[in-house]
C-alpha cells in the first residue's frame, strides 16, 4: 500500500513538473516577419482612405485618423503639424475637389506589430473647379493599431520630381 502511495505521488510529480516546463511559442520577429495578414488590411485602409476623398465623405476621411497629442504632420517643407491642422487641411481637400483619381507607385507596407510604415510615390490628380492637376509626391503614412483597427499617426508628404516617379 505504501509502495502504491509512493508510485502515485512520484507520477503525480511528474506529470505536474513535465506541465510546468515552459511551452514552446514561435517567436514573433518584427523585422524580418510580414505580417501578410495586417498588410492586407492596412491596404483596405488605404483603398479606403481614398475612396472618401472621391466620395467626397469628410468624416469617413477623419476616421482613418487617430487625433491627439501624438500625432504628427510634415507637409511640403513647412515645420510640423498636428491632429487640428492636418483635420482642417484633410475636410478642405475634401470639399475642394470634384474628381480624385490617383496612383500609388513604388507602394510598401512594413508592418511591426503594431505599427506600420506606408511609403509609396503619389501620382495625385484632383479636379478642382475645372481644373485637373497632378500633384507628385514622396508619402510616408505612420499606422498604429487601436481597438481592431488601423488608424494614421502621423503624414509626411515632400514633393517628387516628375522624372523620379516610380
Amino acid at each position: 500500500m505504501k509502495s502504491n502511495l509512493i508510485l502515485n505521488l512520484i507520477i503525480v510529480f511528474g506529470i505536474v513538473i513535465a506541465g510546468c516546463q515552459p511551452s514552446e511559442k514561435s517567436e514573433i520577429d518584427i523585422i524580418n516577419d510580414e505580417f501578410s495578414e495586417s498588410q492586407a488590411e492596412i491596404k483596405e485602409v488605404l483603398d479606403g482612405i481614398f475612396k472618401s476623398i472621391q466620395d467626397k465623405d469628410d468624416d469617413k476621411l477623419i476616421s482613418y485618423h487617430i487625433y491627439g497629442p501624438k500625432f504628427t504632420e510634415f507637409r511640403d517643407g513647412e515645420p510640423r503639424t498636428g491632429s487640428e491642422a492636418n483635420e482642417k487641411y484633410e475636410r478642405g481637400l475634401v470639399s475642394a475637389v470634384s474628381k480624385f483619381d490617383y496612383e500609388l507607385g513604388d507602394l510598401a507596407i512594413n508592418v511591426f506589430g503594431e505599427v506600420a510604415v506606408v511609403t509609396f510615390h503619389a501620382d495625385f490628380r484632383p479636379t478642382i473647379g475645372e481644373d485637373v492637376n497632378q500633384i507628385l509626391g514622396q508619402v510616408t503614412l505612420v499606422f498604429v493599431k487601436t481597438d481592431n483597427a488601423w488608424k494614421i499617426t502621423h503624414e509626411h508628404f515632400s514633393p517628387l520630381n516628375s522624372e523620379n516617379k516610380g
